[in-house]
């Protein structure tokens, strides 16, 4: 099944970010290797006030144009509500897009978003017509209050961004997930290993966004496949519908009062 996000529809389910990777060409091999058709740039990082990144963000757009796809600016970077509304104003003004993942960080440590800047800047940016992605905590209020502003969307992180410790609070997750049925989540941030994202994408999850998992790894490209692997095989279990846990073994081929197993010479 498409995932819908914000109206449009997309097949992969699978969006990446695009730093870290140890050149463009091994950038571009993995993006098209993930299937990925929606991948993050930073641009606060980039110096749009100079548009000396201009080079760098018409490459990946050509890739993510193969994969029929688009790029999606993001606020990285930003520490108020203030500073994100006007980076997002910047990336409308620069890629003709409304769409923007909205971080604003609140610690610098383990760069947690600031739940109180970061719902003054979901507020603000919905009001002028933005389609908002907000980047959040496990927090299951924060991501009720993102919702009713608004936002389609929700992206909490699995862990802390970049230290690839997976799903450190699963209830959690477990919860948003049950108490937002009919909001687009997106895990984002500290996936480390497709495993992680098959178990969110198995606990209902819509989508996984990641960067480091792939751009990190010895060999981008192949994992980036096993990702793109990763989150087909969570969705489909997740679609199937897996056996309950159970607190006793029980015996995968029952032998009592099964009919097969009775044989005449032992009557």
């Amino acid at each position: 099944m498409a995932l819908n996000i914000y109206g449009r529809h997309l097949d992969s389910r699978l969006l990446i970010g695009s730093a870290l990777y140890p050149s463009p060409e091994v950038m571009k091999q993995a993006i098209l290797a993930s299937g990925s058709q929606v991948v993050t740039l930073s641009l606060k990082r980039q110096n749009p006030h100079e548009q000396s990144g201009e080079k760098i963000w018409t490459y990946i757009q050509e890739v993510v144009k193969q994969n029929q796809g688009f790029l999606l600016p993001n606020t990285a970077g930003c520490k108020s509500a203030k500073e994100a509304v006007t980076l997002a104003k910047m990336s409308r003004e620069l890629f003709q897009t409304n769409w923007i993942k909205l971080e604003v960080i609140g610690d610098d440590y383990n760069l947690q978003p600031d739940p109180i800047e970061l719902l003054a800047a979901a507020e603000q940016l919905l009001a002028d017509g933005f389609k908002v992605l907000p980047y959040c905590t496990d927090d299951l209020v924060i991501c009720q209050r993102l919702y009713d502003l608004g936002c389609q969307v929700i992206m909490p992180w699995a862990s802390p961004i970049g230290t690839g410790k997976g799903l450190m609070n699963p209830y959690n997750l477990a919860s948003i997930r049950l108490r937002l049925p009919d909001a687009t989540l997106i895990l984002d941030a500290g996936i480390g290993k497709p495993s992680d994202a098959c178990l969110a994408m198995e606990m209902g999850f819509d989508a996984v966004l990641l960067n480091s998992a792939i751009a990190l790894a010895d060999n981008p490209v192949l994992m980036a496949k096993a990702f793109a692997q990763a989150i087909n095989a969570g969705e489909s279990a997740y679609i199937a519908g897996t056996m309950p846990e159970r607190q006793t073994a029980h015996p995968s081929t029952p032998t009592l009062d099964l009919p097969f197993w009775h044989h005449p010479e032992h009557s």
